[in-house]
Order: structure tokens, then C-alpha cells, then sequence
């Protein structure tokens, strides 16, 4: 019994990360019936933000390195969080500003400026590396100039091309989005594996019954836990929350009340992208898995999989389909046969759901008028 309940525990703590995930992907689809798949590779964005947090940018860093200093290093771990939460957010609103924002609004000057810029990165990175003051200024020379360039294209574009609500065109884009972050990652960040020394030493709780609960689990959980009671917060008792409630429930009547319906889609994958910095930041600080550019991908599909799994746009089904997802993973990793499976899990979840009920456990069907 002992061992089940030490397995469901694991289970609720890796569900807590897949639901900070989950969240960001039902609150884009709730607002712009809009699956984000570039929200995995936010999560990963997250983890390098706490990486290089902890390691290089911070002025107490090397408090990191030296083992015998990291006892009460949990401002550390805490100012990483919040820094990963800010910059995921900036990368979650220059998403929809330069991605999806273009199909509902057409293209302008500033899109043209975006990329070129992200269209110099390779250019750049063959200079030097990005990293260092001769690629950062190779950069930015090679980006203003192709922005100016690309700038007859976008008019010629914005006068030909027809602006698209396709959910097709919104599908391909978000792969777009995403193969951009992970090949960017490979130019900024290398293709090295990189993992953080240890912040805060771990320290093991023995609850009644010989349980185990290890103080990376129990951090992880609470404020995981945290975030979710703000997110709830916000969505319940704010001006933005009720702006996003009244978009989801109908985007042209908002408009016709006087919604900036822009401004506020930007909070939502601000939001949403916060959340999930923040489960890359706890993931790679506490955890020291190994970061790559790809890190993203797999909790990012999985996650995908909790949300559908709760019922897509439903916040509380996406907490709910994280935390069921994480257990199952828990218990056939627990598993000495189908151990090696766990993550076949989550795909034979999708499975079971879109057959059985594909609205999700909490989610409702909606005729849709054509």
C-alpha cells in the first residue's frame, strides 16, 4: 500500500507539470479555437531561462556551484522562476503578435521587421556565435536590413493574399512556430545537453507509513498548485478574466462591446506561456534533467494529450487531465513489464477519449453553426 501511494504521489507531482502545460493550451484554444502545438517548445524556452538563470546571470550564481552554499539558495530557484515566467511571456505574445495574429489582421511593417530577423539567425550564427558581442551585433545589422527588405513583400502580400480563419492555415502555422523555436534553440543554445547543479540541496520527508516524499516533488507540486489558484483568480475575478470569458464565449460580440479583442488574446498566450516557463524553470532547476532544444516536445504533446483529456477550452478539465495523466504515466513506469511504455501512455489516452467521449471528461459538446 505504502508503494502505491508513493507511486500516486510521483504521479500528482509529474501531473502538475503536464496541467501548467495543459493550461496554456486550453486557454488559447477557449479564446481562438486555436490549438498552440508551439507551447511545448515554450515549456523548453522556460528551462534554459532557469538554466542560464542559475548559472550565469543571476549576480549570486556561483552560489550554485559551490554545493556547500546552495543550502539557502531558494531565492535563487525563486528569482529563475519568475525571471523564466517573464520572458515566456514575452515569447507567447511576440508569438501571437507575428504569427497567428497575421491570419486574423494582415501582415504590417512590423512583421516584416520580426522576420527578418528571425530569418538572420542562421546568417548570423555562421559569423559567430550568438552568444558572443560579434554575433549579437551580426544579428541585428542582418535583421534591420532584411527587414527593410522584406518590406515591398509584405505590402505586395497584404494587397494579394486574403486574410484566413482557417483553422488549416492557424494548424500549419503553430508547426511552423514550433520548428522555428527548436531549430532556433539549436542555433542559440547548441545541441549539447546542458543541466543545472543543484540549487537547493534535496531533502527527504518521511510521512507516516514509511511514504517518502523527496522536497523537489513537494516544491514542484505546491506551487504548481499556487499558479493554478492565481490562473483561477484571474480568470474569475479580474477585468482581463472576464474580457477572455466573453471572447470565448463570442470574439464579434466582444468586439461590439468595446473588448480591445487583440490586446486581450495577447494576455491569454501571455498567460499561458508564463505557465509553462514556469514548469520548465521548476523541471530543469530542481529535477537536473538534461536540456535540449527538443525538450519541449514530448511533455508539450503529452500536455496537448491532458487538455483534450479534460475537455479542450475547460481550465479546471485541463488541471484535472494533467494530474490523471501524470498518474497514469506514474503507475505503468511503476510497472517492472510495461515500464518502458510510459509515454505510449499518453497517446493511448487520446485514443480511449476521442472514441469514448471526445468533448473530454469536462468538457461539453457544442453544436457548431455552419
Amino acid at each position: 500500500m505504502a508503494e502505491l501511494v508513493q507511486i500516486l504521489i510521483y504521479g500528482v507531482q509529474l501531473g502538475s507539470l503536464y496541467a501548467l502545460i495543459a493550461l496554456g493550451y486550453t486557454m488559447v484554444y477557449g479564446v481562438l479555437r486555436l490549438i498552440n502545438f508551439a507551447h511545448g517548445d515554450v515549456y523548453m524556452v522556460g528551462a534554459y531561462v532557469g538554466f542560464y538563470a542559475c548559472t550565469q546571470w543571476l549576480p549570486f550564481a556561483d552560489l550554485a556551484r559551490n554545493p556547500g552554499a546552495a543550502g539557502s539558495n531558494v531565492a535563487l530557484a525563486f528569482v529563475a522562476l519568475l525571471l523564466a515566467m517573464a520572458v515566456c511571456a514575452g515569447v507567447g505574445v511576440a508569438i501571437e503578435r507575428f504569427a497567428y495574429r497575421p491570419l486574423r489582421n494582415g501582415l504590417t511593417h512590423a512583421d516584416a521587421h520580426f522576420w527578418g530577423f528571425v530569418v538572420a539567425l542562421p546568417i548570423a550564427a555562421r559569423v559567430s556565435p550568438l552568444a558572443s558581442a560579434t554575433g549579437f551585433a551580426a544579428l541585428v545589422v542582418v535583421g534591420v536590413v532584411l527587414g527593410f527588405a522584406l518590406r515591398p513583400v509584405v505590402a505586395w502580400l497584404r494587397r494579394r493574399v486574403a486574410l484566413s480563419t482557417s483553422r488549416l492555415n492557424a494548424l500549419i502555422t503553430a508547426i511552423g512556430v514550433s520548428l522555428v523555436l527548436e531549430n532556433g534553440g539549436l542555433l542559440v543554445f547548441g545541441a549539447n545537453p546542458n543541466f543545472i547543479p543543484t540549487v537547493i540541496p534535496e531533502r527527504t520527508f518521511t510521512l507516516p507509513g514509511g511514504i517518502q516524499v523527496g522536497s523537489s516533488q513537494l516544491a514542484i507540486l505546491l506551487v504548481s498548485l499556487a499558479l493554478m489558484a492565481l490562473l483561477r483568480h484571474i480568470v474569475l475575478f479580474t477585468r482581463a478574466g472576464k474580457a477572455m470569458r466573453a471572447i470565448s464565449h463570442d470574439i464579434e460580440a466582444a468586439k461590439l462591446m468595446g473588448i480591445d479583442t487583440d490586446r486581450v488574446i495577447a494576455y491569454t498566450f501571455a498567460l499561458g506561456a508564463s505557465l509553462a516557463g514556469a514548469g520548465g524553470a521548476m523541471v530543469a532547476a530542481l529535477t537536473h534533467v538534461k536540456i535540449t532544444p527538443l525538450f519541449g516536445l514530448l511533455p508539450g504533446l503529452k500536455a496537448f494529450v491532458a487538455a483534450v483529456l479534460g475537455g479542450a477550452g475547460n481550465i479546471p478539465g485541463a488541471a484535472l487531465g494533467g494530474i490523471l495523466m501524470g498518474v497514469a504515466e506514474a503507475l505503468v513506469a511503476a510497472s517492472q513489464k510495461y515500464g518502458t511504455y510510459r509515454d505510449a501512455i499518453a497517446f493511448c489516452l487520446l485514443i480511449v477519449i476521442l472514441l469514448v467521449r471526445p468533448a473530454g471528461i469536462l468538457g461539453r459538446h457544442v453544436p457548431e453553426k455552419v
